[in-house]
């Protein structure tokens, strides 16, 4: 099903010049300021703003909704800088900074290394579609090459092979709901993760299983294994030293980034968007990948108050963000030079991803490119939609309303319509936010 997807999304692929991905090691600058955001602390586009209200009626205290300009003008806004959970909006904010830091070209890879004291290693980045016969293929390799050097020569002699993974307690953020876990959408974060970890229900082991299927391959070719899963931590202060004289032996690369971008936001896979956030932190750990995509979003201008960010998916329901912060990230990743990337990696509305079942028969089909979220209780949508006014960034988050697909509705087609807004001029910005 992955696999299936995937294929898809590179297809609708923007067609940009290409440029070769940055290596891990010296990622891109963070893009540069291109002004900051006006925002007023009054409605600047008084019919929008008395639609939004219309729109929301007595629910109002349960919404946080803002609307953006092509100039970074904020034409109307509802409870704006109130932070809420924001569900898989938060996806927006991972598949940015990852953009951002490792480039449309970017690929995971899954490698079997050999070390120079001869021992065997698989080593993976977190492949949401990794799959059963690419795994096959390591364990052939693997017996092709006999283990380590310090074994027997014999035929007979089991092959020596190291899994490296992380340990089982950082298989999932700490506040994953444990209900959440079993299910697909909430299996665990590994290194090596045969289908994400999921078939019909997460996969509560997966390091298990892939010793199942490493076992079962070589004893097939009449071979024997011997599997020692290490901790990826310990693996890698031992190596350290010696790292550059290891040999990859074979390897199996994700699908691009933009493609995995477009698998975060269009599908909503929240796999994919855990191990986004970490490859583009270049650290494992999500409180530490949490705390780097929090920093990279304060260096982008983005407005900070309230803003609290627990995981890469948005299904931790202790994130909070702004509907503010998301118009404004989006109005920002316009102006970054991989922006067409960016808004090819959304759903569309009537047409693709989690949107092709909406606003069907409204001048919002093909028009809206967005993400959704959904959590009990949390209803989002931000995204970017065309007018005849040039782009508007949306962004419309509720938590705790009654009937809120019928409001955010209303709010896109009032947005897309309603053009009578005061001619630009030098808008008041808020002052300066504090580290």
């Amino acid at each position: 099903m992955i696999r299936s997807a995937l294929v898809s999304l590179l297809v609708l692929a923007p067609q940009l010049p290409v440029r070769a991905a940055p290596p891990l090691l010296a990622p891109p600058p963070v893009v540069p300021r291109q002004g900051q955001a006006m925002l007023s602390g009054g409605a600047l586009c008084p019919a929008l703003q008395t639609a939004l209200e219309s729109a929301v009626g007595t629910e109002e205290r349960l919404w946080s909704v803002s609307v953006v300009d092509q100039r970074g003008q904020l034409l109307a806004d509802l409870n704006g800088g109130i932070p809420r959970i924001p569900a898989s909006n938060q996806k927006l904010v991972t598949t940015a900074f990852a953009l951002d830091r490792l480039g449309p070209d970017f690929r995971l890879k899954t490698q079997l290394l050999r070390h120079p004291d001869g021992s065997l290693e698989i080593v993976g980045e977190g492949d949401p579609d990794l799959s059963i016969a690419e795994i096959q293929k390591f364990a052939m390799v693997a017996l092709g090459q006999g283990g380590s050097s310090s074994t027997s020569s014999s035929a007979s002699a089991p092959v020596q092979l190291m899994v490296r993974e992380e340990p089982r307690q950082l298989w999932w953020p700490a506040d994953w709901d444990p209900a959440d876990r079993s299910y697909a959408y909430g299996a665990p974060i590994t290194r090596l993760a045969l289908t994400s970890n999921a078939l019909h229900m997460a996969v509560m082991d997966p390091a298990a299983r892939l010793q199942r299927i490493l076992n079962s391959t070589v004893q097939q070719q009449g071979g024997q294994i011997r599997l020692q899963m290490v901790d990826q931590r310990t693996r890698e202060a031992a190596l350290a030293r010696n790292w550059r004289a290891s040999v990859v032996l074979h390897s199996e690369d994700s699908a691009p980034m933009h493609a995995l971008l477009s698998l975060a936001n269009t599908e909503s896979h929240n796999f994919t968007a855990e191990v986004l956030m970490r490859e583009a932190a270049d650290v494992w750990d999500v409180n530490r990948a949490s705390i780097a995509t929090t920093r990279w979003l304060q260096a982008q201008g983005i407005p900070m108050t309230g803003l609290r960010l627990r995981d890469g998916s948005g299904l931790s329901r202790g994130n909070r963000l702004t509907s503010r912060s998301l118009s404004v990230l989006l109005w920002r990743m316009a102006q970054h030079p991989l922006a067409a990337y960016y808004q090819a990696s959304m759903a569309i509305a009537g047409q693709r991803g989690t949107l092709r079942n909406y606003f069907w028969g409204t001048p919002l089909v093909g028009r809206f490119w967005g993400k959704t979220g959904t959590l009990s209780g949390v209803r989002s949508i931000s995204g970017i939609l065309e007018t005849t006014d040039g782009p508007r960034y949306v962004s419309m988050i509720a938590n705790g309303s009654y009937a809120p697909n019928s409001v955010m509705g209303q709010i896109l087609l009032a947005s897309q319509r309603i053009s009578r807004c005061p001619a630009w001029t030098a808008a008041v910005t808020l002052p300066a936010e504090p580290d």
